[in-house]
């Protein structure tokens, strides 16, 4: 009985750390095609929103993703910036 509980408790340890590493590389995913994007439309992408994309949340990336093709500027995606 404690082979199997501690079996169970494997499985789901792995099944939770594979979950977790999908959600990390579609963060990191999104968040290389974002800069990609900024890069192409409006050329060098300063450090402070290089940090805001690298902390930004999946959700968050997703909102910028949905609208970096229609802002004019990175200040409209991303407020005040340091160019």
């Amino acid at each position: 009985m404690l082979a199997e509980r501690l079996e169970e408790w494997a499985h789901a340890y792995k099944a939770e750390g594979k979950a977790e590493g999908k959600a990390e590389g579609k963060t990191e995913g999104e968040a290389l095609a974002l800069q990609k994007l900024l890069r192409k439309r409006f050329g060098a992408v300063p450090a402070d929103v290089l940090a805001k994309i690298a902390g930004a949340s999946l959700e968050q990336l997703d909102t910028w993703l949905d609208q970096v093709l229609d802002a004019r500027s990175l200040d409209d995606l991303f407020g005040p910036t340091t160019h």
